[in-house]
């Protein structure tokens, strides 16, 4: 029996048991997943060893690869796929086009320019800390001009797509022009953090992106029941009370801190806020109250997996989780195209 055939109430009672379940299922996996990428390296170590060293780091011999080398690095790639992955999953919602995240529409392009100009010309006078906020200024001016360039009586989805393009592809340009006239080891910098890598992470990482992220969370839940209000049109949340125009600035700066924030510590990770909301939409549907934490866990999933393959699969060669998401993403994105304009 479908869905459609039952009353509201069971309907809505089975919604429910299936978004925990999915929920359960994912949380499960990314614990295992993160269990694997512990004991998986260029020193592989036995599971009772790593956990071992986890219980009581003070009597172990592996306490500094378990401890300052691969925790910290899994512990980020989870808190970016995750922040990453709410972006996306508010910005369609807000913009109402499946084809809007962060990357695409040129935020995260917005981010990397105004992080990669804040290595280059002001890293050696003012304390790195100041990177997330810079991160998130360039996304939030990317945000504000796509939409204004975009806008012509609302916002349709092949005009903001193709808009965000372009502006992604200037500001990628304004970016390598700023690695080729920078000094060495401000080019090597910008360039190693432009890949996506998670490469050498530190607690410190997590630290300053860790608080953005417990800021922009909560009060995107909060926001839930206004976007899936204005899912329904203007006019339909305007008479149930929602005040749009305060909640789509709201949401829009939520998304912007989120996306900066992770650009900012782990680089240009592409397509994780446009793959993780599609993927955790068909388990749990649309509504922003079940989309925002199984897109969390699915892009956590996303960036961990990444950097996994790009830690042992070449050995001994480390590469960008950068590389492989992106490997994913383009083609995903290619389909949806297709599948938007067939229908």
């Amino acid at each position: 029996m479908t869905l459609a055939a039952l009353s509201p109430s069971d309907a809505s009672n089975a919604l429910g048991t299936r978004f925990r379940l999915t929920l359960l299922l994912l949380s499960v996996g990314l614990v295992l997943s993160a269990a694997l990428s512990l004991c998986l390296g260029s020193f592989p170590t036995p599971p009772l060893q790593v956990g071992h060293s986890l219980i009581n780091p003070a009597d172990s011999e592996l306490t500094f690869i378990i401890w300052q080398l691969r925790l910290p690095r899994i512990v980020l790639a989870i808190l970016v796929g995750a922040a990453l992955a709410m972006a996306g999953a508010i910005l369609q919602s807000i913009v109402r086009n499946p084809l809007a995240s962060p990357d695409v529409i040129g935020i995260t392009s917005g981010a990397a320019l105004a992080a990669v100009l804040f290595i280059a010309l002001l890293s050696s006078h003012v304390s790195i800390g100041w990177l997330p906020v810079a991160a998130m200024l360039g996304a939030l001016f990317a945000a504000l001009l796509v939409v204004s360039l975009a806008w012509q009586r609302g916002i349709s989805p092949a005009r903001l797509v193709l808009v965000g393009i372009g502006l992604a592809a200037a500001m990628g340009a304004g970016t390598t022009l700023l690695i080729v006239m920078s000094d060495d080891s401000a080019a090597m910098s910008a360039y190693t953090w432009l890949t996506g890598s998670l490469y050498a992470a530190q607690w410190a990482d997590v630290s300053s992106l860790l608080p953005w992220l417990l800021l922009a969370t909560p009060v995107s839940f909060l926001l839930t029941r206004h976007a899936d209000t204005m899912a329904l049109g203007d006019s339909v949340a305007q008479g149930l009370g929602v005040p749009l125009l305060r909640s789509r600035i709201v949401l829009l700066a939520c998304s912007v801190v989120l996306a900066g924030a992770a650009v900012a510590v782990a680089g240009g990770l592409s397509f994780v806020g446009l793959m993780a909301p599609h993927l955790a939409a068909r388990w749990v549907g649309r509504h922003l109250a079940r989309l925002l934490p199984a897109s969390a866990l699915v892009g956590a999933l996303i960036v961990l997996y990444a950097d996994l393959l790009g830690r042992v699969a070449f050995l001994p060669n480390d590469l960008p989780a950068g590389i492989f998401v992106a490997g994913i993403g383009a083609p995903f994105f290619v389909y949806l195209l297709y599948r938007a304009r067939q229908r």
